[in-house]
């Protein structure tokens, strides 16, 4: 089956390459460890010319033969490779934003093989503190391509940066980030908090629990500085095993995630896009709070540069084409 077009979802430590068919089908993928922060740096021919450039070299590797074989498929990119530090800055786009106005302000940078990747902007938010993000929109208007266009939907993206993303008839109106997953793995192995953990394979569900409903009680009200302790205070007194203790951490940053985001959210339809067993977690956690509306998408970022390549005219639907 031939293919329509190549997708690439290019972050910090990784870079995922699709090649997408009819209707966005994916038809090979891969995954190579060469986000923007870990290029490539052995030089190597390209077009018949020698090229040391990171960007270059690893755009080569992921999709390199796939161009060799269809010269003409159209590329389209989301990710950090847009940003400051990356291939090519693509401005970003202000809230509130939908598919088709990012669609129209895809960013080009032509590589040395003479085809143009077509970048997909950030999204920026101004309203009190500034927001932003950079991949996660694709992500979002993959997940939309599921719904009505009228729907109004929560949709969490769990990670490092957690993302927690409100729209309103198929626009981004307001997001909010939580540092969740960085600040566990920052006290994890460089606080006082890691000291006294053991990792083990088996999930502590009870400890977990634990954690997220303390963040959610009177004690949590004082805020998440004043909890934290209660990870080695606990474990001192003999009230959580070693092993128990990094799940019970888990918990509490989770809780305190989620007593954050906005009371108006409160009966909003929550759908989560991540890594299955992280979003497992947090469908966990989030039942704890009283969220019933909890469903996990799959394939969001395929799906959706799939649809902002259609809205920029990059290719078409399938009955079309």
């Amino acid at each position: 089956m031939p293919a329509h077009l190549i997708a690439l979802d290019w972050g910090t430590s990784s870079l995922r390459a699709y090649k997408l068919g009819p209707d966005g089908q994916v038809l090979e993928q891969r995954s190579l460890a060469s986000g923007i922060m870990h290029l490539p740096s052995e030089p190597r021919l390209i077009a018949g010319v020698h090229c040391s450039d990171g960007f270059e070299l690893a755009f080569d590797a992921a999709c390199g033969d796939w161009l060799d074989a269809q010269p003409a498929l159209p590329v389209i990119a989301c990710g950090m490779v847009g940003s400051a530090q990356g291939w090519s800055e693509a401005a970003y786009r202000h809230t509130p934003v939908d598919v088709a106005s990012l669609g129209l302000a895809l960013h080009k940078v032509r590589s040395r093989r003479g085809v143009d990747v077509h970048i997909v902007p950030g999204v920026i938010e101004q309203v009190g503190l500034p927001n932003v993000m950079r991949g996660e929109e694709t992500q979002v208007l993959g997940v939309l391509q599921s719904f009505a266009a009228s729907a109004e939907l929560l949709i969490g993206l769990p990670g490092s940066h957690s993302k927690w993303v409100e729209v309103i008839a198929g626009r981004i109106t307001h997001f909010d980030t939580f540092m969740t997953g960085e600040l566990f793995a920052v006290l994890s192995t460089h606080s006082i908090l890691g000291r006294t953990q053991k990792i083990v394979g088996q999930f502590q569900a009870e400890a977990f629990d634990r954690g997220v409903r303390v963040a959610l009680s009177q004690d949590g009200q004082r805020g998440v500085l004043s909890t934290l302790f209660s990870a080695r205070t606990l474990g001192l007194t003999a009230e959580l095993a070693a092993e128990q203790q990094s799940d019970y951490l888990s918990g509490l940053l989770i809780g305190h995630e989620l007593a954050g985001l906005p009371d108006r959210t409160r009966n909003t339809p929550i759908i989560l896009v991540g890594a299955t067993a992280l979003c497992a977690r947090y469908q966990r956690a989030l039942a704890l709070c009283g969220f019933s509306q909890v469903s996990l998408a799959q394939q969001a970022t395929e799906r959706g540069l799939w649809q902002l390549a259609l809205a920029a005219g990059l290719t078409q639907p399938a009955i079309e084409a």
